[in-house]
């Protein structure tokens, strides 16, 4: 068959598309670095980066990300934010193609979507553990669903990424872990839609990152343990929400604890308590306070089940409304300058020299953008999502909508309930729902788009 001068110069204009995609998509992809001069930093930057120095366990601070941190000093952490960006550009593509709508133009389009009007480019820009958690969803579903349609070098290089992922952070690690229960018990029904292989292969993740993460603690720090501190964070929501002081109030007449003296002190919210300048720098910090932290959570939620789940429910439901980008990207992150000029020195003078440590960063007006393309994707998915349920039409953008749907209410429930709301948690995993979204309506308006 003969190939027309129209087909050639469409081919043509298709390379040119991939080309010019594949050098500017992984630089827009961290703009906000570039433009910072520096990798963004949060807070908690430091107390990853140091567990390669300190070789002790810290409550809430990954090992295995700590280590990924390490390797990335030497190159002043670009090269940590070249993996995130390539990395999600990988898996935009992979799913676009899994689901049999990769085409240039049309991944060109998404990308730059995302990029405008979500946190992903912030994300991919911030020496954090939150890029992690949105794109281990996609990697999961890919492994799960995409079996028949990936390489085997592919399957490989997902479930080595999804394993990282979970072990970045627990609350990712409790997201797949919950997917994948979904999975199997919704299995039986979708049979063929969702092979036994695939479904097995994704909850192995879950073990194999539990196993990088106990292993990199006992490398560092010689405890085969897991990482510390998941009784000190739920007791400092429900503090926030008044159930720890009722249960002082109830208990200290008769028992005795540490907190006794204070409880008509308690501040009013976890993060004052946990991170400033509170009893509980007074009372030992985790290491003098996780016991007693840990009975009262247990006792409290037997004491007062019914406030219990309605404090729940309600952080759940505040958690899905708090998804503006930036909380804690700001120049007020003493704790994480110390560690880079104590155990990297190098890095102090461009870290010092870049716009967020001069204050010079405001996300108000991202916000204005940003919060109503998240919200207006989450109510857009459950429409999509019953749409499709009400069609009955089950194909594999149905099923990537359900996952997404089922990891947002997960993510909001682990992190809503045991850390309380943080505009931080939702805005680290509401973009795949825009994600989602953008697939969906290039799907109904662009079936016209000239494959790349």
């Amino acid at each position: 068959m003969s190939i027309t001068t129209d087909q050639l110069r469409a081919r043509a204009a298709g390379s040119l598309w991939l080309r010019l995609a594949a050098v500017a998509l992984p630089l827009l992809m961290i703009a906000p670095a570039f433009w910072n001069g520096y990798p963004l930093l949060q807070w908690d930057t430091g107390g990853y980066l140091a567990r390669w120095y300190e070789g002790y366990l810290v409550p809430s601070r990954s090992t295995m990300f700590g280590l990924y941190l390490h390797y990335g000093e030497s190159f002043g952490f670009w090269i940590n934010l070249a993996v995130q960006s390539l990395a999600t550009l990988w898996l935009l593509q992979l799913t676009l193609r899994v689901l049999s709508m990769m085409q240039t133009f049309r991944f060109v389009a998404i990308s730059l979507g995302l990029i405008v009007s979500t946190a992903l480019p912030w994300l991919a820009s911030m020496l954090l553990t939150d890029i992690f958690a949105g794109l281990s969803v996609l990697s999961l579903f890919l492994l799960a669903v995409g079996a028949s349609r990936t390489s085997v070098l592919e399957k490989i290089s997902l479930f080595v990424f999804t394993a990282f992922a979970a072990a970045t952070h627990s609350a990712t690690l409790g997201v797949l872990l919950g997917l994948c229960a979904v999975g199997w018990m919704a299995r039986p029904f979708l049979k063929e839609r969702l092979a036994l292989a695939g479904l097995a292969q994704a909850s192995l993740t879950i073990v194999a990152g539990g196993l990088m993460l106990v292993s990199a603690n006992y490398a560092l720090s010689g405890k085969l343990a897991w990482t510390p501190g998941g009784y000190g964070v739920a007791f400092g929501r429900m503090m926030q929400d008044g159930i720890v002081a009722r249960y002082l109030n109830d208990h200290c007449p008769r028992e005795r604890y540490k907190l006794c003296p204070y409880r008509n002190e308690l501040p009013a919210t976890a993060d004052e308590f946990l991170w400033g300048k509170s009893m509980f720098n007074t009372l030992g910090r985790f290491e003098g306070m996780n016991d007693e932290m840990g009975y009262i959570v247990v006792q409290s939620l037997k004491d007062y089940p019914a406030w219990q789940a309605g404090a729940a429910l309600r952080a759940m439901g505040q958690q899905l409304l708090h998804v503006a980008t930036g909380e804690g990207t700001n120049g007020w992150i003493p704790h994480t300058y110390g560690i880079i000029e104590r155990y990297v020195p190098a890095q102090v003078a461009p870290m010092r020299a870049a716009r967020q440590q001069h204050w010079a960063i405001n996300f108000d007006d991202v916000n204005w953008l940003h919060v109503p393309v998240a919200l207006a994707s989450m109510l857009a998915l459950v429409a999509l999502l019953a749409h499709a349920l009400a069609s009955r039409r089950l194909d594999d953008l149905t099923l990537l909508a359900a996952t997404v749907t089922l990891a947002l209410l997960g993510n909001a429930f682990i992190c809503g309930v045991i850390s309380g709301p943080h505009d931080r948690y939702g805005a680290r995993m509401v973009w795949v729902a825009t994600f989602v979204v953008l697939t969906a309506l290039t799907r109904r308006f662009g079936d016209d788009i000239k494959a790349g």
